[in-house]
């Protein structure tokens, strides 16, 4: 008999590999852009060193990992269920609400603890999308291009809104914190509420085939038995407290979903059980990197992460519009 052919490492074995060289990267990252803190320090057991590593740089990896998993996911669930590969909470207005909650929250309850303004965050978020919904659902022209233009422009409205009341109340420096993706002022304690948001998006892999048939459409689930309109409010719930998290935590992170789920998915394609596993790691990949850029640029000065992502996600969400390779199936 011939010889036969080594056997290709299979999808488990694959993102093993794949998540092992994340937490090497990671690794490498607590010690990119700290002139204060060097492999050497932390293995001969300085005590600042150790200090630094576990107040700072630690939470500061976790956050950017949690933060890339969880917006990864949460853009996903909404292009299937949008059906739509252009839709993601900065494109269809989530992001611009939950930023609207948490600045009324700040004016009339200005000391409403962070659960509480990530509560009002969600429902600000959660109608945000509904009234988007609605929107699109009196468009008769569904072009992929102008749905999430229609979103860009519904968020540049709240977006004013917030800004004014941002300057009437003397909020913008606030205001500022919560619209730019900015990882400099994570410390212990003051980013754990993305352990909160990384759960709840590894939950959805537990419905990802419900969130898969959904994005058939409502014709076609409810043909399977599926009750189409509580999958989508529970898929959209899902994107409301990832957005909302991550806002109250680090600010918005533009665009990250539109390339991390379209780049995922043109490769894995649509399954949700196969392709959200992939996305959470590269979305935590992606963030990593621009966080380790945004250090790195102009040292030692930071460029906030959001605004790297931003200028990345920009130019190919343009791509993307002009190209217009991906398209609904």
């Amino acid at each position: 008999m011939p010889p036969s052919s080594p056997r290709r490492p299979g999808g488990a074995a694959a993102l093993a590999v794949v998540a092992a060289a994340l937490l090497l990267l990671a690794s490498a990252s607590l010690f990119v852009g700290s002139a204060g803190l060097t492999p050497r320090a932390v293995l001969a057991g300085d005590p600042a060193a150790l200090r630094l590593l576990l107040a700072s740089r630690l939470p500061r990896t976790l956050a950017v990992l949690l933060a890339g998993l969880s917006l990864g996911i949460a853009a996903v669930l909404m292009q299937v269920l949008f059906r739509n590969r252009f839709v993601e909470p900065t494109t269809a207005g989530t992001a611009d609400f939950a930023g609207l909650g948490l600045v009324l929250a700040a004016i009339l309850a200005p000391g409403l603890p962070v659960w509480g303004k990530m509560l009002v965050a969600t429902g600000f978020a959660l109608v945000g999308t509904a009234i988007f919904l609605r929107i699109v659902g009196r468009i008769a022209w569904r072009d992929d291009a102008v749905v999430p233009l229609i979103g860009l422009m519904l968020g540049g409205v709240v977006g004013a809104a917030s800004a004014f009341l941002a300057y009437r109340f003397d909020l913008v420096q606030m205001l500022s914190a919560w619209t730019s993706g900015d990882f400099s002022g994570v410390l212990r304690g003051r980013y754990e509420l993305l352990w909160f948001a990384g759960g709840v998006a590894i939950l959805a892999y537990a419905a990802a085939d419900r969130f898969t048939v959904a994005g058939l459409g409502e014709n076609f689930s409810t043909n399977l038995g599926l009750d189409h309109r509580a999958t989508v409010r529970a898929g959209l719930a899902v994107v409301a407290l990832v957005t909302a998290s991550c806002t109250v935590t680090v600010g918005m992170v533009p665009f990250l979903g539109l390339m991390v789920a379209n780049g995922v998915c043109l490769v894995m394609g649509d399954n949700l059980r196969r392709s959200l596993p992939w996305i959470a790691l590269a979305g935590a990949a992606f963030l990593l990197l621009c966080d380790m850029a945004g250090r790195l640029v102009h040292f030692p000065y930071e460029i906030p992460v959001g605004t790297v992502a931003g200028v990345v996600g920009s130019g190919l969400f343009l791509q993307m519009l002009l190209s217009r390779r991906v398209r609904l199936g």
